[in-house]
């Protein structure tokens, strides 16, 4: 073991808690490994990968994260490779061929990529030694970044017959750590935590007016980015414009700012990343896009120029600063006039009563069919129930834990192909049954042009005239071989999951007021947990202090630690006090007129109804709705006009107003 630690990797030693995760892993033991941001996680699974005997499969929530830790493994020239969206088809079957003959030690591929069911074919023909789950915080719904897909995990590895699982992430409280810890079935011993204190971190919290902010942030970044001395800086806000605005405004002072955002072509991103790691641009402005993954051991500064979502997104990204050590600040320009934006973000991802109803009601009527089986295209159930994609993952899981369906298996609805060599080359290829089943497959996949649509049911009767196995199963795997070969080309798409339902006979309205609660409750914790960082920024004691405590690091409970960090605002003596937001105008009857009126005549034109309360409150605070994009509601001039409202706000004003106007 530490011998791979020096040959491979070059390091002398390992870093608190890594051996222990190490140990356990390479014993066969599943693990959990909560490190601070930087601590380095990513060395538990890589390391140990090189002694197990079979592949090691990487989950994660990001592309830009697998990329830089792909990187980090072909300099250190170990077999490592990535599955993703953004490759050639010659790429990904050249990855797949390296896994299934042993040469490839570590895959990385995305959560949503265990549910295509060719990917999930080609895992059944490879032996994996070891499931890794970075940002393992994802599996628990009352986490601050909960993936939906991320619930299934548990059942993947049974599926695949893994032995063993290791957990990483850097940002777990106590709750979410035994949330991981049940669904994989982890002792409390094999749960290694190296605390979350940094001692090199200055954590400073400055109360700004919102006009004042862009000032402050400039004369406190001046110093720090003089020519030839620039500090390595992120600044992180909410919004993209906001990005481009404030790098805009400091290029203009003088500064070297980029933004950087999710709105960006992914080639610009690239190189964003690449200048800012090689100095080039010392200081970006970004959304909270940047910094997963990115391993520079120099950040300085760490600015939150709007609030931080959650304590647990402020630790990850204030983690990003000084991983070499070195003495590095973490700024708040804190105000209150934020927190409304932030808070309206939680709302939109609460679906309307109707659209639970309307899923619902598909599955009742699904579960009266022969099969009870319920076939859900993601995109089009989003559309129909006018439920965004991410709340109705939550949706689905919900049902599943309820025990209204099960998920049975996923395909893709529609495959095509494309000869590479001529079909009769391809028959002659063959011999006896294997032979007939391949001339049936070129008899009754017609190529029009130079592409031919797979009709599995036209194929399977077919089959049972002529007496051949076509079924969908065997069809899929011949054609795979087919393209492994470099004989065609075979392209799959809509992704289609299947549930069993359990229980057709159900009271609608009871499931239905069941789960809006339950959509509720954690709009609720959303809430509360934005709240809690104002509590935090405006604590009167150590920020470090109650910064540990929320994450149940023992640092400074025990006898022989001071109760003060001694490199905080407070330990400085600064006390943060957030003013209140700026009063906005009070919203009339003629502004409801104005802004709202357009979009409920277009509403009840295209759809024949008016749209509820809930629905106008979305349109006017500028949070997005499935229905939105057919009705074209952004180009009427009320969309987003009153985003700067609190949404409970808007909301009991809609309601007064459709009062009136009803």
């Amino acid at each position: 073991m530490h011998h791979t630690l020096k040959r491979v990797f070059g390091f002398d030693d390992f870093r608190g808690g890594q051996q222990a995760v190490v140990e356990r892993v390479i014993e066969g033991r599943s693990t959990a490994a909560i490190f601070a941001t930087g601590a380095g996680k990513s060395l538990c699974y890589q390391l140990p990968a090189l002694h197990l005997p079979h592949l090691t499969l990487v989950v994660s929530p990001l592309l830009a994260l697998m990329q830089d830790q792909l990187a980090f493994l072909k300099r250190h020239g170990v077999a490592a490779a990535t599955i993703d969206s953004s490759m050639e088809r010659d790429d990904v079957r050249e990855v797949m061929r390296r896994a299934r003959s042993g040469e490839l030690k570590i895959l990385m591929v995305s959560v949503e990529r265990l549910r295509n069911e060719r990917f999930r074919r080609f895992l059944e023909q490879v032996a994996i030694s070891l499931l890794v789950i970075d940002e393992a915080h994802c599996i628990s719904e009352w986490g601050h970044n909960f993936r939906p897909d991320y619930l299934r995990l548990p059942d993947y590895q049974r599926e695949f017959g893994i032995p063993q699982a290791l957990l990483l992430t850097a940002t777990a409280t106590p709750a979410v750590i035994r949330d991981m810890q049940e669904r994989f079935a982890i002792a409390p011993d094999d749960v290694i935590t190296t605390g979350f204190y940094r001692h090199n971190l200055e954590l400073l919290v400055e109360p700004v007016a919102s006009d004042d902010r862009p000032n402050a942030l400039y004369h406190w970044l001046a110093p720090r980015q003089q020519p030839g001395a620039e500090e390595p800086t992120i600044v992180y806000v909410t919004l993209q414009q906001t990005a481009e605005n404030l790098a805009r405004q400091l290029s203009q002072q003088g500064l070297r700012a980029r933004a950087y955002h999710a709105g960006l072509d992914g080639e610009t991103r690239d190189t964003l990343q690449q200048q800012f790691m090689s100095g080039e641009v010392p200081c970006i402005v970004a959304t909270i896009a940047f910094g997963m993954g990115i391993d520079k051991r120099d950040i300085r500064n760490v600015v939150h120029f709007d609030l931080p979502k959650s304590i647990e997104n402020y630790s990850q990204e204030i983690g990003r600063a000084g991983r070499d050590g070195e003495h590095s600040r973490c700024l708040v320009l804190a105000n209150r006039d934020a927190l409304g934006v932030l808070e309206n973000f939680v709302y939109g991802d609460t679906p309307e009563p109707g659209g639970i109803r309307y899923v619902l009601e598909s599955i009742r009527q699904a579960g009266h069919s022969e099969m009870r089986q319920w076939p859900v295209v993601l995109n089009t159930l989003s559309r129909e129930s006018n439920i965004r994609v991410l709340p109705l993952k939550t949706l689905l899981v919900q049902l599943e834990m309820r025990g209204l369906i099960r998920p049975q298996l996923a395909y893709l609805a529609e495959y095509r192909l494309q000869y590479l060599i001529d079909s009769s080359d391809l028959v002659a290829r063959f011999e006896g049954e294997r032979a007939r089943f391949v001339t049936l497959l070129v008899e009754e996949i017609p190529v029009a042009r130079r592409w031919g649509t797979v009709d599995f049911e036209r194929l399977y009767q077919a089959g049972q005239r002529e007496r051949i196995d076509a079924s969908r199963s065997r069809v899929i795997s011949a054609l795979e071989y087919f393209q492994q070969q470099g004989w065609l080309v075979l392209e799959g798409k809509r992704l289609t999951d299947v549930f069993e339902v359990l229980t057709p006979e159900f009271d609608i309205e009871a499931q239905a007021a069941a789960l809006s609660d339950h959509f509720q409750a954690k709009e609720r914790a959303e809430i509360e947990r934005l709240n809690t960082v104002v509590t935090l920024l405006e604590s009167e004691y150590c920020l470090t202090r109650r910064l540990a405590e929320y994450f149940g690091d023992d640092h400074f409970t025990r006898a022989d630690t001071p109760d003060r960090c001694g490199h905080c605002s407070v330990c400085f003596g600064r006390i943060a006090r957030l003013s209140a937001p700026a009063s906005l105008p009070a919203l009339t009857s003629a502004d409801f007129s104005r802004f709202a009126q357009p979009f409920i005549e277009r509403h009840r034109e295209q759809l024949a109804t008016g749209p509820g309360a809930i629905r106008i409150t979305r349109f006017l605070c500028g949070l997005s709705m499935p229905i939105f994009t057919p009705l074209k509601a952004r180009q009427l001039t009320g969309f987003a006009r009153l985003e700067q409202y609190p949404y409970s706000d808007v909301y009991r004003w809609v309601e007064q107003q459709s009062m009136h106007h009803d």
